[in-house]
């Protein structure tokens, strides 16, 4: 038996079986360069350590249930020039989750409210959050099932207790019957416990009409509010038709070249 066959059930019980993934390459380099002792145990240990951080990194994007991948990279700033970048850049530092804050992103339609939002999710990923993505209406009919089947305080939990939840296209429609008990739940529990982003196409000041109830409104505002952050982006659309010859060829349109 090979000091490689040895080592496997080593490994295995102490729960490293990992290592055998390189333990090959690491031990011919170390035959090679003539690696010491202590530096060929750092490699070997390192590469275990860069693979359970991609794999707790796979998990935590499987479990952030984004719609698609994007990231701020990817996020054409030339082409709108009046989305205010460096306030994108400093959301995706993520120190808002950290500070247990709400941003509310709002805008018209196809500026890249849900975009970003996925963007920033990405970032807070990599940085070691969870998150969680869902649309205002995925969560509030998840919400709406958990009342009728009596788990709706196991549900709430999943929109609750996330370090970073974020909520696209909030206001698309009215809220109707308990929909609007069931936002001011989810920014009650999540108020200096978690941080939240929140898309919509509506204003600031169309939020409050949208709870449909004065009082209720005006505590649930009050919170999202109190360590919140509103950026309202605006310019032209992406999705808009001149767009399909790519960015340089709708500034070009726009420009009437």
């Amino acid at each position: 038996m090979s000091p490689t066959d040895e080592i496997v059930p080593v490994l295995k019980k102490l729960r490293l079986s990992g290592v055998l993934q390189t333990l090959e390459l690491r031990t011919r380099q170390a035959v090679e360069d003539s690696l010491s002792y202590p530096e060929f145990l750092y490699r070997t240990m390192n590469d275990e350590v860069e693979r359970r951080d991609q794999k707790q990194l796979d998990l935590r994007m499987r479990r952030a249930a984004f719609e698609t991948h994007k990231t701020i990279e990817d996020f054409d700033f030339a082409f709108n020039p009046e989305i205010p970048k460096a306030k994108m850049i400093d959301l995706a530092t993520c120190h808002f989750v950290r500070r247990k804050e709400a941003v509310l992103l709002v805008g018209q339609a196809g500026v890249g409210k849900s975009h970003l939002a996925q963007a920033i999710g990405h970032r807070a990923c990599l940085a070691g959050h969870t998150v969680l993505y869902t649309t205002a209406n995925q969560m509030l009919g998840t919400l709406r099932a958990a009342r009728a089947d009596q788990s709706y305080d196991r549900k709430l939990l999943r929109y609750t207790t996330t370090e970073l939840l974020v909520v696209d296209d909030l206001g698309l429609r009215p809220l109707r019957d308990f929909e609007p008990e069931d936002v001011y739940e989810v920014i009650r529990q999540r108020y200096e416990r978690t941080a939240t982003i929140w898309t919509s196409n509506r204003a600031e000041a169309e939020w409050y009409p949208m709870f449909g109830d004065e009082l209720l409104a005006s505590a649930a505002m009050d919170r999202l509010l109190h360590h919140g952050t509103v950026i309202e982006l605006t310019g032209e659309s992406y999705r808009d038709p001149r767009r399909r010859g790519g960015p340089a060829a709708a500034r070009q349109e726009a420009r009437g070249v």
